[in-house]
């Protein structure tokens, strides 16, 4: 999808299609109180245009939409009123769900441009900008790529309009990062949709690979020898199962000039495909355990965003790449791996796999120079049982880096929730026979989880995102489809660039 900006009045906008934010301006209480509907433009046409507000047909509650045919003044073929909620709570995030909505009311009905006006009111530019990009491009993917009678129905323009008193550099600086780190999102996205027969852990490689040529990262792709020279032995321990050979991903994203400061590792877990191994799963919904490397997916789609945005800080990104398979080979509960590290894993459950590539991971990220540490997995059910599908878990064992974390969740729209730590929590996983197990039993299973990451993290300034509860849609949104979310990669950015 094409994005572009305009500084034009609407009312001389020719498209096929205007898009207008609403917000619900009522503040008095009661059965009778009747929402009141503010068009969020100070255009006069477009709000003659759309006189309807006054007839109560349109409450504008959030990513609430009216189409109106023909609108009188305007040069537009259609005027699509589109609403944010109440007028006190519209944010960041209700813009951009709105741009979102707008492209995907859009998409069914044979219209390929959308001309979207930015709001003059209640939403500061150039944030609202940033954000409007970040909806449209995220709201235009699609996840039925396999269907042979597929129709394309991909949004071909989206034409964001914002006002002629607007800094016009900073909006369009705005613009360009919101599109950039839309567009990275979905491939994110892209990867965790794939197949785990087309995507397997040296096709996961290929992908990186080729990514970072596109936008100029440093990339090195190994396979088992160099886990071997590494005695990354949690990581090999998953490999064990598979016919497929795993994939270790290293990307540097090294900045012209920048020799010294912090270095953040990035690391991600790249499961291909987990049938949980010798203690396999059930088999409803083991379909969806394709998407248990959307850790690995966010961490990409983070470093191409950041390649691409340019931030003076050092970054390594590492994605352990393997299926969990239950072959004659596979690890068994009762087995002893011995990480990088050196510590001694218990296998109790082999489906706790992804905190053994994890381990390995964080460790080498260090050695590598990693001086603060961010990973992302779907790494626990338990986290959904805690959280819902509503936040995410995030944990840290350092206060002014989960700080820098939780304060650009304004900017990224997205939702998580920090969970404890504690030696308490630590004393569910040490192990009679080694020095740690890689489960905790059935309580706080999330926060055990965390526990043993944060062995390997030891005294490094540390954040684990356990996205396993929103990496998924099970359902269509309004602003964006069912399936792959490419959660976290908005995140991941703004910790990043807040060093």
């Amino acid at each position: 999808m094409r994005t572009e900006l305009s500084f034009a009045p609407l009312n001389e906008i020719e498209t096929e299609w205007l898009a207008v934010l609403a917000a619900d301006t009522q503040t008095a209480k009661g059965p009778d109180a009747k929402p009141e509907p503010l068009l969020l433009t100070a255009d006069e046409a477009v709000k003659a245009a759309a006189s309807v507000l006054s007839s109560g047909e349109f409450k504008a509650g959030a990513n609430e939409t009216l189409l109106l045919h023909a609108p009188a003044g305007l040069k537009a073929k259609r005027l699509l009123l589109i609403g944010l909620g109440k007028q006190a709570t519209a944010t960041l995030t209700s813009v951009r769900n709105a741009a979102g909505t707008a492209v995907r009311f859009t998409k069914p009905r044979g219209i390929r441009e959308l001309a979207f006006a930015l709001p003059d009111s209640e939403i500061p530019l150039p944030a609202g900008a940033r954000a409007t990009a970040e909806g449209a491009v995220v709201g235009d993917f699609d996840s039925d790529t396999y269907r042979s009678d597929r129709k394309d129905l991909s949004v071909n323009s989206f034409t964001a309009i914002a006002p002629a008193s607007a800094e016009k550099s900073a909006v369009e600086a705005a613009f360009a990062e919101g599109a950039i780190i839309g567009e990275s999102q979905n491939f994110a996205r892209v990867l965790v949709n794939e197949p785990g027969n087309v995507l397997t852990p040296t096709e996961f490689g290929r992908r990186a690979a080729i990514m970072a040529e596109e936008v100029g990262l440093g990339w090195d792709i190994s396979s088992t020898e160099r886990l071997r020279t590494l005695k990354m032995g949690a990581f090999l321990s998953v490999t064990q199962g598979s016919e497929e050979p795993p994939a270790l991903i290293v990307l540097k994203y090294e900045p012209e000039g920048v020799t010294d400061g912090p270095v953040l590792g990035l690391v991600g877990k790249g499961v291909t495909f987990d049938t949980g191994g010798i203690s396999i799963k059930p088999a409803d919904n083991m379909e969806k355990m394709k998407y248990d490397m959307a850790g690995g997916a966010a961490m990409l789609g983070a470093i191409r965003a950041i390649a691409l945005l340019k931030p003076k800080v050092r970054v390594i990104c590492i994605v352990c790449a393997t299926e969990n398979m239950p072959d004659g080979k596979a690890q068994k509960p009762g087995d002893v791996q011995t990480a990088m590290s050196g510590k001694t894993i218990e296998i109790i459950n082999t489906d706790a796999e992804g905190r053994l590539v994890l381990a390995d991971g964080i460790t080498y990220a260090k050695q590598l120079g990693a001086t603060h540490l961010i990973d992302a997995a779907t790494l626990t059910g338990a986290v959904a049982v805690a959280l819902g599908q509503i936040n995410a878990g995030v944990f840290s064992n350092d206060d002014e880096t989960f700080g820098k974390f939780n304060n650009g969740l304004a900017a990224s729209g997205e939702k998580f929730w920090r969970l404890p730590l504690g030696d308490e929590y630590a004393e569910q996983i040490k192990s009679d026979i080694g020095d740690i197990k890689n489960t905790g039993g059935r309580y706080g299973g999330a926060i055990t989880a965390a526990e043993f990451l944060k062995v390997f993290a030891e005294d490094t300034p540390w954040l684990h995102l356990d996205i396993a509860g929103l990496a998924w849609n099970d359902e269509n949104k309004p602003f964006i489809a069912k399936g792959p979310t490419g959660v976290a990669v908005r995140s991941i950015v703004e910790w990043v660039r807040s060093y």
